[in-house]
């Protein structure tokens, strides 16, 4: 059986360094067997991916994509809180915001770039439940938000 970090590895992703919080806030909080990751930005090498609105400054294509490094960014963080990603046994919740152009209705679609990944990444595990909500505005004007709450191993 494959671990979470070869799934990447084969996927030609690895995990990058965990970002800092940006505020008054940890990164990661375990509350039982529960780990609430804080929302992720799609932060890469210190720059956001994907800035502006989508629908309008960003594609379908591209905010997908700021989703699958939301996800990234969040899976560092709990590997750096639970040691390894293979004490995960579950991805509970996955909420995902989009800073989307008024009427916007395609937040699903871009939150699939979240969704996929953690399916590809953790199999059967992966299969969460979700929420894709389309906003008026982000933190630092970026185009996706993901927050993720994963079920852990003692």
């Amino acid at each position: 059986m494959s671990t979470p970090l070869a799934r990447l590895q084969a996927l030609g992703l690895t995990l990058p360094t965990p970002p800092a919080a940006a505020g008054a806030y940890v990164p990661a909080v375990q509350t039982g067997r529960l780990l609430y990751l804080a929302g992720t930005l799609p932060m890469k090498d210190g720059k956001a991916t994907a800035l502006g609105k989508v629908g309008q400054d960003v594609d379908l294509k591209q905010a997908y994509e700021a989703a699958q490094q939301c996800t990234l960014n969040a899976l560092a963080n709990a590997q750096v809180a639970l040691g390894s990603l293979e004490r995960v046994t579950r991805v509970v919740m996955v909420q995902g915001f989009v800073n989307g152009v008024d009427g916007f209705s395609d937040s699903p679609k871009v939150l699939n770039g979240a969704s996929e990944l953690l399916l590809a990444v953790f199999g059967e595990a992966g299969k969460h439940a979700r929420a894709a909500v389309s906003v008026n505005g982000l933190p630092l004007g970026v185009a996706v938000e993901v927050q993720i709450t994963l079920e852990v191993k003692d």
